[in-house]
């Protein structure tokens, strides 16, 4: 178990379409509950990492599904990476909670109208969703998704965790930990991330994410 005296600085870059992420994401709001951490979220955008990248092997019989995806997938961490610009990583989070509730436990699939009410849900400018209909905010996007991809390598995608400077792709989980057993988990996990040489731990996934 962790017991330094300081907050554990936990740092999660997240693609906003990623059911994957999405449950990590409550599992570290769980965490939050019942151990000293520091938690900041930081947008990261799998379209800019696959752009002129081969398509993956399981997308290969629906490759315009595929690339229609990809740019879809865009105007979501766009309106969230103008966000971080003007009004901070706090605002960030709350969005991306807002957008995600909507996307992944309500199943809305029309992004326009998932930014939009999320802006409003947390009290944001709806200008704000200008950004996900152009490539202003495409160089921050870059910027925020290097920073998180660098220390780990170019090999993985969301979700991308920063524990206290180590720097891991995953866990990748299919439910929610919840009280104790959330803190417990990231006991372990701050545990292994301590030894930079321990690089794959791995099993096949056996059911689909649980988002809620």
């Amino acid at each position: 178990m962790t017991t330094q005296n300081t907050p554990v600085k936990v740092d999660l870059w997240f693609d906003t379409l990623c059911p994957w992420t999405w449950v990590l994401s409550r599992w570290l709001l769980e965490v939050e509950k019942v151990r000293d951490v520091e938690l900041t979220f930081h947008v990261l955008s799998v379209s800019l990492l696959n752009s002129g990248q081969e398509i993956p092997e399981q997308y290969r019989d629906e490759p315009e599904a595929f690339l229609d995806r990809m740019r879809r997938a865009l105007a979501p961490v766009r309106v969230l990476a103008a966000t971080a610009k003007q009004a901070g990583d706090s605002a960030v989070r709350d969005l991306y909670t807002a957008m995600g509730s909507r996307i992944h436990v309500g199943g809305d699939k029309d992004f326009e109208n998932v930014i939009e009410q999320a802006l409003a849900e947390v009290g944001l400018p709806a200008e704000l969703a200008e950004a996900g209909r152009t490539d202003a905010y495409d160089g921050l996007l870059k910027d925020s998704t290097k920073a998180g991809m660098d220390p780990v390598g170019l090999r993985v995608g969301s979700p991308i965790l920063h524990v206290d400077g180590a720097a891991l792709f995953g866990p990748v989980m299919s439910r929610i930990p919840r009280g104790e057993q959330a803190g417990e988990l990231f006991d372990s996990l701050a545990g292994l991330a301590a030894f930079p040489y321990v690089y794959e731990l791995k099993r096949d996934r056996l059911e689909e994410p649980v988002t809620s």
